[in-house]
């Protein structure tokens, strides 16, 4: 007898089923679990296996990241070339970078303060391991003391993530003075230890969905559904602040710029559309390229400014890192003193510098995690957080663009007016 059926390898050849990304995944897996263990109830039999299962995941997820940032502050600020920086326009635009990034983490911490004072989450102790508020501060010479890295590895083992990145920062300024082979060498090594790590963080991520299922089932048995509710506050944190910030932008291309706003806007549409929908500055880049050639802005500063911009200047970065650091100190019953509030400020520009180019899902935890531990806040519902960043992600990548996009309208300007005004 012939069989005229197709068989289901075949038939899925022919019609591919498509695969959800992995953004959505964990999201399903977010929304199962908070509902799951909102009916299952604190007494439920289960709840100890998922608890184990949530935390042997965020175990595995732990492991690599105080290497990693070790060795993405090392491969990022010590192997790195100048890229033109003799060049008038990249050095303005490095350091409006550091200005407006810095500036970007104390909107971040202010906002967040304000956003996230009333958080009170009951039933989450055991989650929390029992943690309700920071220590009191030590002394202030024995903190600076404390940042000293005496013993670098001794800190890495301890979880201690300030003194490692301070280590990592003295090391990467120490290799661009030696031998530049000897360095090469070294940063490749470091370069390949990175790589590594990050394919560590795949595979785990590939559990994500499973893990983020367990935890949220844990966190929603024991507390119903106000940490959902709370989650949905930190995400509307998250789009006013993309909003914000994008906003900022506007205006000061509208009060400074020689370009007409209304010129401005139409010209940066297609690329804050590409940003929205891909949620990858990089991708944006071609059609920026398009919207200054359709301002008329200088091409040879442009393609100084731009690339630089895409690849250092992620402005919602900062307001997005303090803004979760914030939302999960209070998530956990922390409340962070002016000390640990300006520590997460300078932390979030200095991340935000170092894992540029990373996938989204690993940037997430190189760039979230070492800042919540450096204040000492646990990152154990960081994941939770990872779960609902898609839609931030949009309007966030839609702010770095907007910010690249403005800051080349006005600085390539300025560029031409000094040169106008040198010329005989």
């Amino acid at each position: 007898m012939i069989n005229v059926l197709p068989s289901a390898r075949s038939a899925s050849r022919r019609f591919p089923v498509p695969r959800l990304p992995v953004a959505a995944r964990i999201l399903i897996g977010l929304v199962a679990g908070l509902a799951a263990g909102y009916f299952a109830g604190p007494e439920n039999a289960a709840l100890p296996a998922f608890g184990t299962i949530g935390g042997l995941w965020l175990d595995a997820l732990r492991m690599p990241i105080i290497p990693l940032v070790f060795a993405l502050v090392l491969t990022g600020l010590g192997g790195g070339t100048d890229v033109d920086g003799s060049t008038r326009s990249a050095r303005r635009a490095i350091v409006a970078f550091a200005g407006f990034l810095l500036a970007s983490a104390v909107f971040g911490v202010s906002f967040g303060a304000a956003m996230f004072s009333d958080w009170q989450v009951a039933g989450l102790d055991a989650v929390r391991g029992g943690t309700e508020k920071l220590p009191p501060l030590p002394p202030l010479g024995d903190t600076l003391r404390a940042l000293v890295p005496v013993n670098p590895i001794g800190s890495a083992a301890s979880g201690a993530i300030v003194p490692v990145v301070l280590f990592a920062l003295i090391f990467a300024v120490a290799l661009r003075h030696i031998d530049r082979p000897r360095a090469a060498a070294i940063t490749e090594l470091f370069r390949g230890v990175a790589d590594t790590l990050l394919v560590i963080i795949g595979w785990v991520l590939l559990l994500a969905p499973i893990g983020v299922f367990a935890l949220a089932f844990d966190v929603a048995a024991r507390s119903g559904l106000a940490v959902g509710a709370l989650l949905a506050w930190y995400v509307l944190a998250r789009i006013i602040g993309g909003i914000a910030l994008a906003a900022a932008f506007v205006a000061l291309v509208g009060v400074f710029g020689r370009t007409p706003l209304r010129a401005f806007l139409r010209a940066a549409l297609p690329a804050q559309s590409v940003a929205f929908s891909t949620q990858s500055s990089l991708a944006s880049l071609p059609a920026m390229l398009q919207a200054s050639r359709t301002l008329g802005l200088p091409e040879r500063q442009v393609g100084t400014v731009l690339p630089l911009a895409v690849a250092l200047f992620r402005i919602s970065a900062p307001t997005a890192i303090s803004l979760a650091v914030l939302a999960l100190a209070r998530l956990n019953g922390i409340d962070l003193g002016l000390p640990q509030i300006m520590l997460v400020a300078i932390l979030a520009v200095l991340n935000n510098l170092v894992i540029a180019g990373l996938p989204n899902q690993i940037s997430f935890f190189a760039a979230y995690a070492p800042v919540a531990l450096a204040v000492g806040v646990p990152i154990d519902l960081l994941p939770l957080f990872l779960a609902v960043d898609t839609i931030p992600d949009m309007f966030a990548t839609s702010a770095n663009v907007t910010a690249d996009l403005a800051l080349a309208t006005l600085l390539t300007e300025r560029s031409a007016a000094a040169d106008e005004d040198l010329a005989p």
